[in-house]
């Protein structure tokens, strides 16, 4: 991939649907990450015309195109390594004592940011269909400044509102 990218875009939980206001939001990122329940195969086609996209296969990624997704995957962005995967409750690892600045996850459709033992934990939220009177959501994540950036995109709405939380801590 060269220089390694600063300007992530986040996205879960598309379950078939990829909205025109997550292309929006995801538009000018340098890499997508894809937190699994992808649901179609031409979503990640898509994506690619924005950027490299890097995808973790779900629980609902049962077909057979969906099998070639691993269920983590580690990636090298900025100054940070980046551990995937779709459900964080399947966490089997201390992403802190194996060198894991970033831990993307989805699953839960609630968009989150915290932090642990120096690791930054974030679902971007659900982009698919709208369950559980929960917000429709993707993410960037801006590895550039110090501290770290994760900007929240709701969809579903006009204009679709963003709003930014800031990462405490910086580089690894």
């Amino acid at each position: 991939m060269g220089l390694k990218p600063t300007l992530i875009g986040l996205i879960s939980d598309t379950h078939g649907l990829l909205r025109e206001e997550a292309i929006d939001a995801l538009r000018g990122s340098k890499l997508i990450l894809h937190a699994g329940d992808v649901g179609k195969q031409g979503i990640l086609e898509e994506l690619q015309r924005l950027a490299p996209v890097v995808a973790v296969r779900g629980n609902v990624d049962t077909e057979e195109w969906a099998r070639a997704l691993p269920a983590t995957a580690v990636v090298e962005a900025g100054p940070a390594t980046i551990f995937m995967l779709h459900n964080l409750q399947e966490l089997n690892v201390n992403p802190g004592a194996v060198g894991f600045h970033v831990v993307v996850s989805g699953h839960s459709h609630q968009h989150s940011q915290s932090e642990k033992d120096g690791v930054l934990y974030v679902n971007p939220g659900s982009a698919g269909p709208r369950r559980f009177r929960l917000p429709v959501t993707v993410a960037r994540l801006d590895l550039a400044h110090t501290p770290w950036e994760v900007h929240f995109f709701e969809l579903e709405r006009r204009g679709s509102r963003g709003f930014d939380k800031r990462v405490r801590r910086g580089v690894g």
